[in-house]
């Protein structure tokens, strides 16, 4: 997370946190086009994150669950992965690994995409 787009809050439970919440990025047509979107919320005094979600949007690739084709966050108290408009748990994996996950699996799927396009 950077500083530079983070803004100070207070969670419900009181503790200091920071948001993060990028602008939406517009996924070039020739690379398979979408909008990925990003949450995170950090607890400023352990740094521990808090909630986060992640989404890769694209209704050409896929209309139901608003146009979400893979997403990962932590809502309803436990972590889930939304692919094609099914939820799964996930193991509660660090931020890190999470956020990797997700950028290799939408850049998958986007490529296939494109190539069955072109088909």
């Amino acid at each position: 997370m950077t500083a530079s787009k983070s803004k100070s809050a207070k969670a419900q439970s009181g503790k200091q946190t920071k948001r993060y919440a990028p602008a939406d990025v517009k996924i070039p047509r020739k690379l398979g086009g979408g909008v990925l979107k990003e949450f995170v919320e950090q607890e400023v005094a352990s740094g521990n994150i808090i909630h986060y979600a992640l989404a890769y949007i694209n209704p050409a690739i896929y209309a139901g669950d608003q146009g979400r084709v893979l997403g990962y966050d932590n809502a309803h108290g436990f972590p889930h992965k939304h692919f094609f408009g099914i939820r799964t748990p996930e193991p509660g994996l660090p931020w890190e690994e999470i956020r990797e996950k997700f950028e290799i699996e939408w850049r998958e799927i986007a490529l296939k995409f494109v190539g069955e396009e072109r088909s």
